[in-house]
Protein backbone atom coordinates (compact mmCIF):
# COMPACT_ATOMS: atom_id res chain seq x y z
CA UNK A 1 0.00 0.00 0.00
CA UNK A 2 1.45 3.17 -1.19
CA UNK A 3 2.05 5.83 1.45
CA UNK A 4 -0.19 8.60 1.71
CA UNK A 5 2.74 11.16 2.80
CA UNK A 6 4.41 10.17 -0.53
CA UNK A 7 3.90 13.19 -3.11
CA UNK A 8 1.83 12.05 -5.64
CA UNK A 9 3.34 13.52 -9.66
CA UNK A 10 0.44 14.49 -11.64
CA UNK A 11 1.55 15.56 -15.08
CA UNK A 12 -1.70 17.25 -17.60
CA UNK A 13 -0.53 16.77 -21.06
CA UNK A 14 -2.92 16.29 -24.02
CA UNK A 15 -2.58 12.55 -25.57
CA UNK A 16 -0.80 14.67 -28.48
CA UNK A 17 1.41 16.03 -25.87
CA UNK A 18 2.54 12.73 -24.91
CA UNK A 19 2.75 11.41 -28.80
CA UNK A 20 4.70 14.35 -30.04
CA UNK A 21 8.47 13.32 -30.46
CA UNK A 22 7.78 9.18 -30.29
CA UNK A 23 8.70 6.74 -32.77
CA UNK A 24 8.96 7.01 -36.55
CA UNK A 25 6.52 9.52 -36.99
CA UNK A 26 9.41 12.13 -35.76
CA UNK A 27 10.96 12.36 -39.39
CA UNK A 28 8.13 10.16 -41.72
CA UNK A 29 6.40 13.48 -42.97
CA UNK A 30 9.53 15.32 -44.20
CA UNK A 31 10.95 12.28 -45.74
CA UNK A 32 7.60 11.41 -47.24
CA UNK A 33 7.60 15.24 -48.95
CA UNK A 34 11.21 14.92 -49.89
CA UNK A 35 10.44 11.51 -51.90
CA UNK A 36 7.08 13.06 -53.38
CA UNK A 37 8.46 16.96 -54.26
CA UNK A 38 11.70 14.28 -56.07
CA UNK A 39 9.27 12.55 -57.94
CA UNK A 40 7.40 15.75 -59.35
CA UNK A 41 10.39 17.09 -60.02
CA UNK A 42 11.39 14.17 -62.23
CA UNK A 43 8.76 14.29 -64.37
CA UNK A 44 9.99 16.99 -66.10
CA UNK A 45 13.16 16.27 -66.17
CA UNK A 46 12.45 12.83 -67.15
CA UNK A 47 11.04 13.73 -70.25
CA UNK A 48 13.08 16.97 -71.09
CA UNK A 49 16.09 14.16 -70.77
CA UNK A 50 14.32 11.39 -73.06
CA UNK A 51 13.32 13.78 -75.84
CA UNK A 52 16.83 15.20 -76.05
CA UNK A 53 18.62 11.96 -76.21
CA UNK A 54 16.32 11.12 -78.90
CA UNK A 55 17.09 14.10 -80.90
CA UNK A 56 20.92 13.50 -80.65
CA UNK A 57 20.10 9.66 -81.68
CA UNK A 58 23.02 9.71 -84.49
CA UNK A 59 24.84 12.44 -83.50
CA UNK A 60 28.85 12.79 -83.44
CA UNK A 61 30.58 13.67 -80.06
CA UNK A 62 31.16 17.10 -80.69
CA UNK A 63 27.60 17.94 -81.50
CA UNK A 64 26.61 15.73 -78.34
CA UNK A 65 29.29 17.55 -76.23
CA UNK A 66 28.31 21.66 -77.55
CA UNK A 67 24.47 20.64 -76.49
CA UNK A 68 25.70 19.79 -73.15
CA UNK A 69 28.00 22.70 -73.18
CA UNK A 70 24.81 25.08 -73.02
CA UNK A 71 24.17 26.46 -69.51
CA UNK A 72 20.26 25.56 -69.53
CA UNK A 73 21.08 21.97 -70.52
CA UNK A 74 24.22 21.47 -68.32
CA UNK A 75 21.87 22.90 -65.45
CA UNK A 76 19.12 20.70 -66.49
CA UNK A 77 21.12 17.52 -66.64
CA UNK A 78 22.49 18.17 -63.28
CA UNK A 79 19.10 18.82 -62.06
CA UNK A 80 18.27 15.66 -63.25
CA UNK A 81 21.18 13.95 -61.48
CA UNK A 82 20.69 15.11 -58.30
CA UNK A 83 16.83 14.68 -58.35
CA UNK A 84 17.39 11.33 -59.32
CA UNK A 85 19.69 10.04 -56.87
CA UNK A 86 18.02 11.73 -53.89
CA UNK A 87 14.50 10.28 -54.65
CA UNK A 88 16.57 6.64 -55.80
CA UNK A 89 18.52 7.14 -52.01
CA UNK A 90 14.78 7.62 -50.29
CA UNK A 91 13.22 4.53 -51.92
CA UNK A 92 15.97 2.39 -51.16
CA UNK A 93 16.02 3.83 -47.20
CA UNK A 94 12.59 3.16 -47.34
CA UNK A 95 13.49 -0.51 -48.43
CA UNK A 96 15.73 -1.36 -45.51
CA UNK A 97 14.32 0.04 -42.86
CA UNK A 98 11.64 -1.80 -43.38
CA UNK A 99 13.03 -4.88 -44.01
CA UNK A 100 16.49 -5.08 -41.88
CA UNK A 101 15.38 -5.19 -38.34
CA UNK A 102 18.42 -5.81 -36.50
CA UNK A 103 20.14 -2.15 -35.39
CA UNK A 104 23.22 -2.60 -37.04
CA UNK A 105 23.08 -4.64 -40.35
CA UNK A 106 20.20 -1.89 -40.72
CA UNK A 107 23.02 1.40 -39.63
CA UNK A 108 25.74 -0.56 -42.26
CA UNK A 109 23.38 -0.96 -44.81
CA UNK A 110 22.55 2.63 -44.36
CA UNK A 111 25.54 4.48 -44.34
CA UNK A 112 26.85 1.56 -47.56
CA UNK A 113 23.48 3.08 -49.42
CA UNK A 114 24.53 6.31 -48.50
CA UNK A 115 27.85 5.92 -49.26
CA UNK A 116 27.23 4.62 -52.98
CA UNK A 117 23.98 6.75 -53.51
CA UNK A 118 26.92 9.97 -53.28
CA UNK A 119 29.37 8.50 -54.98
CA UNK A 120 27.21 7.65 -58.25
CA UNK A 121 25.98 10.84 -58.00
CA UNK A 122 29.22 12.58 -58.29
CA UNK A 123 30.43 10.38 -61.38
CA UNK A 124 27.13 11.52 -62.76
CA UNK A 125 28.04 15.42 -62.10
CA UNK A 126 31.77 14.45 -63.17
CA UNK A 127 31.08 13.11 -66.28
CA UNK A 128 28.39 16.12 -66.90
CA UNK A 129 30.78 18.39 -66.26
CA UNK A 130 33.59 17.07 -68.11
CA UNK A 131 31.19 16.76 -71.17
CA UNK A 132 29.87 20.38 -70.64
CA UNK A 133 33.54 21.59 -70.14
CA UNK A 134 36.05 19.91 -72.27
CA UNK A 135 33.84 19.17 -75.18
Amino acid sequence: MADSKTPQVVIMRSMLGRARGLGAAKSGTQHWKSQRVTAIALIPLSLWFVVSIFGLIGAPRAAVAAWAAGPVTATLLLATIVALFQHMYLGVQVVIEDYVHAERPRVAWLLAAKGATALLALAAVVAVLKLAFTG
